[in-house]
C-alpha cells in the first residue's frame, strides 16, 4: 500500500528534522531543504543557510523531540520542543513547513518559552504528559 501525499510529507520532515536538530548533519540535511528555502522565522537568517548556521551556533546539547504532526496536502505542522538549546527554558514550537518537489520550501513557527507546573495555569504540561525535570 502507497502512502499518502500527506504521510510522506509527514515523514518527510520528522526525518530532516531529525537529521538537522538532532545529528547535526549538515551535509545529509542538505537533501531535505530546498537551497530556495525561505525562511518565515523572525529569529533566524534568510535561506537554507541561515537555518544551518544557526543551528551550527547552538550547544550540542540541542535535540528535538516531535509531538503531534498534522498534514495538508503540501503543508506540515509539528508542535515539538527544543531542549539543550543554551537557554534557561525549552523552546515549545508549532513549526509550519510547505513541502515543493520533495523539500523544505518554506517554514514559520510560533516559539514560546516551556511553562513549569508552577506557572501552567492548566495545571498540565506544554508538550507531552509530564513536565520536564
Amino acid at each position: 500500500m502507497s502512502k499518502t501525499i500527506e504521510e510522506a510529507n509527514k515523514a518527510l520532515v520528522l526525518e530532516a528534522f531529525d537529521t538537522l536538530f538532532n545529528k547535526h548533519d549538515y551535509k545529509a540535511a542538505e537533501r531535505f531543504w530546498s537551497p530556495n528555502y525561505i525562511q518565515h522565522s523572525a529569529h533566524i537568517a534568510p535561506g537554507r543557510e541561515g537555518l544551518f548556521n544557526l543551528i551550527k551556533s547552538a550547544p550540542p546539547t540541542l535535540r528535538y523531540e516531535h509531538g503531534v504532526i498534522l498534514a495538508d496536502k503540501e503543508f506540515v505542522i509539528v508542535h515539538g520542543r527544543f531542549s539543550g538549546i543554551g537557554r534557561p527554558r525549552n523552546w515549545i514550537a508549532a513549526d509550519i513547513v510547505r513541502i515543493a518537489d520533495g523539500v523544505l520550501a518554506e517554514h514559520w513557527d510560533v516559539l514560546q518559552d516551556e511553562a513549569t507546573r508552577e506557572e501552567s495555569q492548566s495545571g498540565l504540561p506544554m508538550f507531552g504528559t509530564t513536565f520536564p525535570a
